[in-house]
């Protein structure tokens, strides 16, 4: 489960606020087409609703990019259409 939490600059009324998650917490699942070595892979965090964090696991410190849910959908289903 991901906990979101509101800026602590957001107004009473809830205008002008950005909402964020502590990725660190998440469960992250390494692709299954990951070799023995473990060269080459990504890993997604995928219970996030409506987005898909994306890491290097090779380098899980490192930087995480996030996708739409729909996009990352989209371009998982051309992968497999290939």
């Amino acid at each position: 489960m991901t906990a979101w939490r509101k800026s602590s600059y957001s107004g009473a009324n809830g205008g002008n606020c950005v909402e964020a998650t502590v990725l660190g917490a998440a469960q992250w699942r390494k692709s299954s087409h990951s070799g023995h070595d473990a060269g080459d892979c990504i890993e997604i965090a995928p219970d996030i609703p409506d987005f898909v964090p994306v890491r290097d696991s090779k380098h899980p410190q490192g930087p995480i990019l996030t996708f739409q849910a729909q996009a990352w959908t989209a371009f998982v289903e051309a992968l497999k259409a290939d």
